[in-house]
Parts: C-alpha cells; sequence; structure tokens
C-alpha cells in the first residue's frame, strides 16, 4: 500500500489515542466493568458485532490461521482460538496488548494466539486464511480505508471481514455533536462512509479484483452503529 499523508497522520493520532490517552477507558469498556449509559450500549453493540463476524468464520475454526487487525484487547482472537484457530493479533499500542495478553484465559482451547506490537499492514504478517478489521479502519477516509483492505487482502487465501461506519443521518449527527465519548478521552473522528461508495470502491480497488462482496450486515446499539462487510477470494 502506497500509504498517503492523511492515512500516516490518522494512524498516528490512533497510536497515541489507544496507548495514552484513553487506556483506562477502553480498558473498562472492554471489560464487564461498570460503564455509563452511553458506553453500556457501545459495548452490546461491539458484542454483537464481533458475534456476527465469528458467525461468518464459522464454529470449527481447527486448522485455520486468522489475523485480527487491530485486535485490542483480543477479546475477538481469544474467541477464535477457543474454537481451534491460530491467530495473529496485531495492535499499535503496547499498552492493549499488554492488557490483552493478561486476559488470555487458562482455559483456551485447542487455538493458539501470538500477539505483535505494530501496524496490521506490516509485510510481515501474513499470509493467512481469514483476516478480521473490527471496527479498526473506521477512523480512515473511503479511499484510505479501501487501500488498507486491498493491503489485507494480500495477505488472506479465504476472506476478510472488516466493518465500517455507514453514513446515516443519525450516525453523522451523533459524531458532530461529539457525543460518544467525553472531550477527555474522545477518539480521533471516525469517518462515516455511504455504502454505495464504498462498494464502488471496492469494485475499482486494482488489488481486489480476484475479490466479491458476500455478506453484509449492520449493528445498532444506541451509540454504536458499524457496518460488516465479508470479502471472499473468487
Amino acid at each position: 500500500m502506497d500509504t498517503t499523508a492523511t492515512y500516516q497522520e490518522r494512524r498516528g493520532e490512533l497510536e497515541t489515542y489507544f496507548d495514552r490517552t484513553a487506556v483506562e477507558a477502553w480498558s473498562q469498556l472492554t471489560s464487564d466493568a461498570p460503564v455509563s449509559r452511553v458506553r453500556q450500549t457501545v459495548r452490546a453493540g461491539r458484542g454483537r458485532m464481533r458475534e456476527t463476524l465469528l458467525r461468518w468464520l464459522g464454529h470449527d475454526l481447527r486448522g485455520r490461521v486468522i489475523l485480527d487487525a487491530g485486535c485490542g484487547t483480543g477479546a475477538l482472537s481469544m474467541a477464535a482460538a477457543k474454537r481451534g484457530a491460530a491467530v495473529s493479533a496485531v495492535d499499535l499500542s503496547p499498552t492493549l496488548i499488554n492488557l490483552a495478553q493478561e486476559r488470555i484465559p487458562h482455559d483456551l482451547g485447542a487455538g493458539t494466539i501470538d500477539f505483535h506490537v505494530g501496524d496490521m499492514l506490516s509485510p510481515a504478517l501474513g499470509p493467512v486464511d481469514h483476516v478480521v478489521a473490527m471496527d479498526s479502519l473506521v477512523h480512515y477516509r473511503a479511499e484510505d480505508m479501501v487501500a488498507m483492505v486491498s493491503a489485507l487482502a494480500a495477505k488472506a487465501r479465504r476472506s476478510v471481514l472488516f466493518t465500517f461506519a455507514p453514513r446515516t443521518p443519525a450516525l453523522s449527527l451523533m459524531h458532530a455533536a461529539g457525543t460518544l465519548f467525553p472531550r477527555s478521552d474522545r477518539a480521533p473522528a471516525i469517518e462515516p462512509v455511504g455504502q454505495v461508495k464504498l462498494q464502488e470502491l471496492i469494485e475499482r480497488a486494482t488489488g481486489l479484483q480476484n475479490w466479491r462482496t458476500a455478506r453484509t450486515e449492520r449493528v445498532q446499539s444506541g451509540f454504536y452503529t458499524s457496518q460488516a462487510v465479508e470479502l471472499v477470494r473468487q
């Protein structure tokens, strides 16, 4: 991927945010700790999205290798490993990776998890059977997002699952008002994307010529709105 200045700038903002600014907030959000009513809806929405992506991957993942691109505190990685997958989990934030490693259950099961600190687009990651990028591309412009999906697809033998923030009046108003999190630990802005525009960019992307959109599903839960897309190799 030939990274743009806007991609590099946003990547730096995300690294600072998730590793320094809001570690405690995200630690609580991704745990069973008490949180505000707003964050309860985000937690519930993320849980439903995670289950959607896992359902698409399948219940028996023995023999499969998965890249969890932007793994955060590792909830999806652990769930996939419990189904037998060998998971390579990567995140920009060393703090979140450390937290994920602390949360690995003793009864993980047949699968394994190999955690990495760094860029999900690193050439060192792959090849794998499936790439999953849950809510880790939502802060990038549509053009940068599709370029990142293309780079991730180059690592995948079977499918790429990713999410984006669909452009809806309610979501645009919500983020314009800045009500998702308090200003002190608010993430860099989410970039809502029109579904039609995104599909057009996917169809035009040279790195995705051998891929097709198989499934798409939206999850809406209060202050959380995200749409999943499954690309499969043709």
